[in-house]
Protein backbone atom coordinates (compact mmCIF):
# COMPACT_ATOMS: atom_id res chain seq x y z
CA UNK A 1 0.00 0.00 0.00
CA UNK A 2 1.01 3.33 -0.55
CA UNK A 3 -1.25 6.23 1.57
CA UNK A 4 1.50 8.97 1.77
CA UNK A 5 4.18 10.38 -0.16
CA UNK A 6 5.84 13.61 -1.37
CA UNK A 7 6.76 15.74 -4.20
CA UNK A 8 9.17 18.66 -3.62
CA UNK A 9 10.86 19.41 -6.63
CA UNK A 10 10.35 22.17 -8.64
CA UNK A 11 7.72 22.46 -11.65
CA UNK A 12 11.13 22.87 -14.33
CA UNK A 13 13.10 19.85 -13.32
CA UNK A 14 9.94 18.12 -13.48
CA UNK A 15 9.08 19.35 -17.38
CA UNK A 16 12.57 18.25 -18.31
CA UNK A 17 12.34 14.63 -16.32
CA UNK A 18 8.98 13.94 -18.09
CA UNK A 19 8.56 15.81 -20.96
CA UNK A 20 5.79 18.03 -20.39
CA UNK A 21 5.58 21.76 -21.46
CA UNK A 22 3.25 23.43 -18.66
CA UNK A 23 5.05 25.52 -16.28
CA UNK A 24 1.90 26.11 -13.76
CA UNK A 25 2.42 26.83 -10.16
CA UNK A 26 3.35 23.99 -7.75
CA UNK A 27 4.28 24.47 -4.22
CA UNK A 28 6.02 21.22 -2.50
CA UNK A 29 4.14 19.37 -0.66
CA UNK A 30 6.27 16.85 2.01
CA UNK A 31 2.94 14.95 2.52
CA UNK A 32 0.53 14.46 -0.06
CA UNK A 33 -2.53 12.00 1.25
CA UNK A 34 -5.52 10.35 -0.38
CA UNK A 35 -8.41 12.81 -1.93
CA UNK A 36 -4.92 15.83 -2.08
CA UNK A 37 -5.03 17.35 -5.54
CA UNK A 38 -1.79 16.38 -7.13
CA UNK A 39 0.17 16.36 -10.47
CA UNK A 40 0.58 13.31 -12.66
CA UNK A 41 1.92 13.63 -16.21
CA UNK A 42 -0.60 11.96 -19.16
CA UNK A 43 0.16 10.91 -22.80
CA UNK A 44 -2.31 13.10 -25.46
CA UNK A 45 -1.23 12.24 -28.73
CA UNK A 46 2.43 12.67 -29.33
CA UNK A 47 3.15 14.58 -26.37
CA UNK A 48 3.00 14.59 -22.76
CA UNK A 49 0.88 16.59 -20.58
CA UNK A 50 0.44 17.92 -16.77
CA UNK A 51 -2.42 18.18 -14.91
CA UNK A 52 -3.44 17.90 -11.15
CA UNK A 53 -5.62 15.34 -10.27
CA UNK A 54 -7.99 13.71 -6.54
CA UNK A 55 -5.87 10.96 -5.58
CA UNK A 56 -8.46 8.16 -4.95
CA UNK A 57 -9.48 7.00 -8.27
CA UNK A 58 -13.47 7.08 -9.25
CA UNK A 59 -14.58 5.14 -12.01
CA UNK A 60 -16.64 6.44 -14.18
CA UNK A 61 -20.09 4.59 -13.32
CA UNK A 62 -19.17 4.82 -9.65
CA UNK A 63 -20.98 7.98 -7.13
CA UNK A 64 -18.17 10.06 -6.01
CA UNK A 65 -20.69 10.72 -2.98
CA UNK A 66 -21.31 6.75 -2.21
CA UNK A 67 -19.51 6.72 1.23
CA UNK A 68 -17.02 4.37 -0.49
CA UNK A 69 -13.40 4.44 0.35
CA UNK A 70 -11.33 6.31 -2.08
CA UNK A 71 -9.25 3.65 -4.53
CA UNK A 72 -5.88 5.13 -3.55
CA UNK A 73 -4.11 2.03 -4.51
CA UNK A 74 -4.70 -0.54 -7.02
CA UNK A 75 -3.17 -3.89 -6.87
CA UNK A 76 -0.98 -4.74 -10.00
CA UNK A 77 -1.64 -8.18 -10.57
CA UNK A 78 -5.67 -7.58 -10.95
CA UNK A 79 -5.89 -4.31 -12.90
CA UNK A 80 -7.16 -6.10 -15.80
CA UNK A 81 -9.82 -7.66 -14.61
CA UNK A 82 -10.95 -5.57 -12.06
CA UNK A 83 -13.96 -3.29 -12.68
CA UNK A 84 -12.46 -0.39 -11.03
CA UNK A 85 -9.30 -0.49 -12.81
CA UNK A 86 -10.03 -2.41 -16.14
CA UNK A 87 -10.93 0.45 -18.41
CA UNK A 88 -8.18 2.74 -16.80
CA UNK A 89 -5.48 0.30 -17.45
CA UNK A 90 -6.83 -0.42 -21.15
CA UNK A 91 -7.17 3.51 -21.98
CA UNK A 92 -5.84 5.90 -19.37
CA UNK A 93 -2.54 5.48 -17.91
CA UNK A 94 -0.24 8.05 -16.10
CA UNK A 95 2.80 8.60 -14.56
CA UNK A 96 2.73 10.25 -10.53
CA UNK A 97 6.02 12.10 -9.85
CA UNK A 98 7.16 11.78 -6.29
CA UNK A 99 10.04 12.75 -4.70
CA UNK A 100 9.85 9.00 -1.79
CA UNK A 101 6.65 7.57 -0.29
CA UNK A 102 6.07 7.03 3.47
CA UNK A 103 5.08 3.58 5.31
CA UNK A 104 4.14 2.25 9.00
CA UNK A 105 5.32 -1.00 10.66
CA UNK A 106 3.61 -1.69 13.95
CA UNK A 107 -0.14 -0.57 14.94
CA UNK A 108 -0.94 1.07 17.99
CA UNK A 109 1.11 3.34 19.94
CA UNK A 110 4.24 1.33 18.51
CA UNK A 111 3.15 2.34 15.19
CA UNK A 112 6.27 3.82 13.33
CA UNK A 113 6.89 5.77 10.25
CA UNK A 114 9.26 5.46 7.21
CA UNK A 115 10.13 7.23 4.30
CA UNK A 116 11.48 5.19 1.47
CA UNK A 117 14.31 8.25 0.15
CA UNK A 118 15.24 7.59 -3.68
CA UNK A 119 17.31 10.41 -3.86
CA UNK A 120 15.71 12.04 -6.96
CA UNK A 121 12.05 12.01 -8.32
CA UNK A 122 10.96 8.75 -9.44
CA UNK A 123 7.76 7.79 -11.21
CA UNK A 124 5.00 5.97 -9.92
CA UNK A 125 2.69 3.88 -12.08
CA UNK A 126 -0.70 5.46 -12.19
CA UNK A 127 -4.11 5.08 -13.75
CA UNK A 128 -6.93 7.94 -13.94
CA UNK A 129 -10.45 8.35 -14.49
CA UNK A 130 -12.89 10.90 -15.30
CA UNK A 131 -16.62 10.95 -13.60
CA UNK A 132 -19.00 12.86 -12.70
CA UNK A 133 -18.92 15.25 -9.41
CA UNK A 134 -21.88 16.15 -7.20
CA UNK A 135 -21.70 19.38 -8.61
CA UNK A 136 -22.51 17.96 -12.15
CA UNK A 137 -18.94 18.96 -13.35
CA UNK A 138 -15.97 16.35 -14.62
CA UNK A 139 -14.12 14.92 -11.55
CA UNK A 140 -10.65 13.58 -12.37
CA UNK A 141 -9.00 11.18 -10.26
CA UNK A 142 -5.92 8.93 -9.99
CA UNK A 143 -4.69 5.61 -8.01
CA UNK A 144 -1.42 4.35 -8.02
CA UNK A 145 -0.53 1.13 -9.02
CA UNK A 146 1.30 -1.23 -6.16
CA UNK A 147 2.97 -4.63 -6.70
CA UNK A 148 4.48 -6.94 -4.03
CA UNK A 149 6.96 -5.80 -1.81
CA UNK A 150 10.77 -7.00 -2.30
CA UNK A 151 12.52 -8.81 0.34
CA UNK A 152 14.04 -5.40 2.51
CA UNK A 153 10.99 -3.49 2.13
CA UNK A 154 8.58 -6.54 3.08
CA UNK A 155 10.01 -6.46 6.75
CA UNK A 156 7.37 -2.75 6.65
CA UNK A 157 5.05 -3.52 4.26
CA UNK A 158 3.98 -6.45 1.82
CA UNK A 159 2.93 -4.08 -0.59
CA UNK A 160 4.91 -1.17 -2.92
CA UNK A 161 4.46 1.47 -5.39
CA UNK A 162 5.47 0.15 -9.06
CA UNK A 163 7.94 2.36 -10.20
CA UNK A 164 8.67 3.29 -13.75
CA UNK A 165 12.33 4.11 -15.30
CA UNK A 166 12.65 7.02 -17.43
CA UNK A 167 13.20 4.74 -20.41
CA UNK A 168 9.81 2.61 -20.22
CA UNK A 169 7.61 6.07 -19.69
CA UNK A 170 6.38 5.55 -23.40
CA UNK A 171 5.53 2.21 -22.39
CA UNK A 172 3.40 2.57 -19.39
CA UNK A 173 1.69 5.85 -21.29
CA UNK A 174 1.12 4.03 -24.77
CA UNK A 175 1.93 0.86 -25.31
CA UNK A 176 -0.17 -2.10 -25.49
CA UNK A 177 -1.50 -3.53 -21.69
CA UNK A 178 0.75 -6.94 -22.77
CA UNK A 179 3.49 -4.43 -22.74
CA UNK A 180 2.87 -2.39 -19.76
CA UNK A 181 1.94 -5.40 -17.59
CA UNK A 182 5.19 -6.02 -17.95
CA UNK A 183 6.48 -3.03 -15.83
CA UNK A 184 4.54 -4.64 -12.98
CA UNK A 185 7.39 -5.25 -10.61
CA UNK A 186 9.34 -4.15 -8.21
CA UNK A 187 12.00 -1.71 -8.18
CA UNK A 188 15.34 -3.20 -7.94
CA UNK A 189 16.89 -3.15 -4.19
CA UNK A 190 18.90 -0.76 -4.14
CA UNK A 191 16.64 1.81 -5.83
CA UNK A 192 15.74 3.57 -2.53
CA UNK A 193 17.24 4.37 1.01
CA UNK A 194 15.27 3.79 4.02
CA UNK A 195 14.89 6.03 6.80
CA UNK A 196 12.49 6.24 10.46
CA UNK A 197 10.90 9.48 10.52
CA UNK A 198 8.76 11.41 12.50
CA UNK A 199 5.36 9.87 12.87
CA UNK A 200 3.85 13.26 12.76
CA UNK A 201 3.90 12.35 9.04
CA UNK A 202 0.52 10.53 9.94
CA UNK A 203 -1.35 13.39 10.42
CA UNK A 204 -2.49 15.16 7.18
CA UNK A 205 -2.76 18.91 8.79
CA UNK A 206 1.27 17.99 8.77
CA UNK A 207 3.49 19.09 6.23
CA UNK A 208 6.89 20.63 6.48
CA UNK A 209 10.58 19.39 5.71
CA UNK A 210 11.18 18.09 9.32
CA UNK A 211 8.89 15.26 8.61
CA UNK A 212 12.08 13.78 6.58
CA UNK A 213 14.49 14.19 9.76
CA UNK A 214 15.36 10.56 10.86
CA UNK A 215 13.67 9.49 14.16
CA UNK A 216 16.36 7.56 15.52
CA UNK A 217 19.71 5.98 13.96
CA UNK A 218 19.08 2.85 12.13
CA UNK A 219 22.17 1.86 10.31
CA UNK A 220 25.21 3.10 9.54
CA UNK A 221 24.95 6.20 7.34
CA UNK A 222 23.53 4.92 3.71
CA UNK A 223 23.90 1.41 4.49
CA UNK A 224 19.94 0.39 4.88
CA UNK A 225 18.39 0.02 1.34
CA UNK A 226 15.17 -0.42 0.65
CA UNK A 227 14.09 -1.80 -2.75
Amino acid sequence: MCGRYLLTTPIGDLSKLFGFIELPNLSPSWNIAPTHEAPVVRAVDDSRTFAKLRWGLVPKWACPNSGRPPLINARGETIAEKPSFKESFNLFRCLVPADGFFEWRGKGSTRQAFFADPGETVAFAGLWATSQGSDGKNLETFTIVTTEANKLLEDVHHRMPVVIPPDAFDIWLKASTTDAASLIQPAPEDRFRLVEVDRRVGNVNQNDPDLLKPAKSLSPMGQLKLF
